[in-house]
């Protein structure tokens, strides 16, 4: 028997991100696992990851360092949107802001996996911080 799905506008930017960082994963892993045979780089249990990237030219760990970061920050988007979707909010401001965040970060991930001038990748990332503290000011003012 069908039922139908309530309206969760905050989801979509979640899973889009989820989805982002599969993206990122594909790409460290088109420039990373090239490059071990490129650069003869020993795969053994021994070897530290420090020893490892010593080998690998910087723009082809971007890649692999954005990915991690998408570990980081983004579990409190996670967290802050999740919770805004259980409380029900779903005004077009916040969910906005959601999506906002989302891109930011898909430009930042963009920004440092190519290029990766510091000063730009940092605006970027100061950027999402800020829209990330807005909607965690309005989870907060929900459940006061």
């Amino acid at each position: 028997m069908p039922t139908t799905i309530p309206s969760q506008p905050l989801l979509t930017p979640v899973i889009a991100l989820v989805v982002w960082t599969f993206v990122m994963e594909a790409w460290m892993y088109a420039l990373r696992l090239p490059a071990l045979s490129k650069y003869h780089i020993d795969t053994s249990p021994a070897m530290t990851t420090a020893s490892m990237n010593a080998k690998i030219p910087r723009h082809l760990q971007w890649p692999a360092d954005n990915y991690n970061h998408l570990h980081e920050q983004p579990t409190l988007f996670y967290a802050v949107a999740l919770a805004l979707n259980q409380l029900g909010v779903d005004d077009g401001v916040t969910v906005g802001l959601a999506w906002m965040y989302v891109g930011l970060r898909v430009v930042h991930s963009v920004v440092q996996a190519s290029r990766n001038p510091i000063m730009v990748r940092f605006q970027v990332f100061a950027a999402s911080s800020f829209v990330l503290l807005g909607l965690t000011v309005k989870a907060a003012i929900v459940v006061m």
